[in-house]
């Protein structure tokens, strides 16, 4: 249910990081990184699996609208996710 304006005592804007501002050039992040990341957090932070599942629900589509700005790698290994890093 629509919840009116006035009853926030704050509206920022809506911004994201950019590729460029949240990565690191010369290195490769998998989504779950990213998302923690976005929310300010260090990349191996320790979280719970049911916030971890929010995050990624930030991450996925900030990956997919900045894919033009990245460069996936495949996993190493068969149990380990994928990678993105910043395009050169």
């Amino acid at each position: 249910m629509p919840v009116p304006k006035s009853e926030f005592e704050n509206l920022p804007p809506c911004d994201f990081y950019t590729p460029a501002e949240l990565l690191e050039a010369d290195q490769m992040y998998t989504v779950y990184e990213i998302a923690r990341l976005l929310q300010g957090l260090e990349p191996d932070a320790d979280i719970d699996h049911e916030t971890e599942d929010i995050l990624l629900d930030w991450a996925i589509p900030w990956v997919m609208t900045n894919a033009d700005d990245l460069v996936v790698a495949e996993p190493r290994d068969e149990d380990e996710p994928g990678y993105y890093g910043l395009k050169e």
